[in-house]
């Protein structure tokens, strides 16, 4: 829920502020409920998932509930630090990186069945998503699924937000060989005015 490293990384801005505040907001949504329409599409358990901007660790911690090992992605040390409070679990691995390099993930040289970024994308500029779709790209093992959401509205005060157009990310992820298989649009789960997503979902080949 936030993306360079290791200075501060870009899109950071604001979260250690209201980190306090923000876990109540994305941990009052379940799982299930922001991601019901992607459900259908993820692996079968047991299956190796990546959230990049895991944020409180809500999505880490659902994606564990359904039998899944999951490596949790987060730069902000407040957000993490709720993280890891909030939903300690054996089967989540909590780690201090960011997009566009994911320099410590990628030196793991580990590929994923599944890659989440959710909430994330817009605090890349054009030049940081071309960098980040190449590298986790090179994440996702064969016939394996990245979903990402897309956020349009107006910018709360002290954010570094863009407006991403769901054109540009499917063509972004076919130059890398990944097939869109999902693409809705939705009205903010948090109910703030004046704000939507557009949700994704990308194939690799097989």
């Amino acid at each position: 829920m936030t993306g360079l490293h290791p200075r501060r990384a870009s899109g950071t801005e604001g979260y250690s502020e209201t980190a306090d505040r923000l876990v109540e907001q994305y941990e009052s949504r379940s799982f299930a409920d922001v991601h019901r329409g992607l459900l259908p599409l993820f692996p079968a358990a047991p299956a190796r998932a990546l959230d990049i901007g895991a944020g409180t660790g809500r999505d880490a911690a659902g994606l564990a509930v359904l039998g899944h090992t999951v490596l949790a992605v987060e730069p902000t040390p407040e957000m993490r630090a709720h993280g890891q409070r909030l939903h300690s679990s054996p089967a989540i691995e909590w780690l201090d990186d960011s997009l566009p390099e994911l320099a410590r993930v990628r030196a793991r040289n580990e590929r994923f069945d599944l890659v989440m970024m959710t909430a994330v994308w817009m605090h890349l500029d054009e030049a940081e998503r071309t960098r980040a779709m190449e590298y986790v790209a090179g994440l996702i093992v064969p016939g394996g699924l990245m979903t990402l959401s897309l956020r349009h509205g107006p910018v709360p005060a002290g954010r570094r937000m863009f407006d991403v157009s769901p054109a540009e990310t499917r063509a972004l992820a076919a130059s890398h060989d990944l097939a869109t298989v999902y693409e809705r649009d939705r009205p903010s789960v948090f109910n703030a005015d004046g704000v939507w997503w557009d949700v994704l979902a990308f194939r690799a080949p097989a």
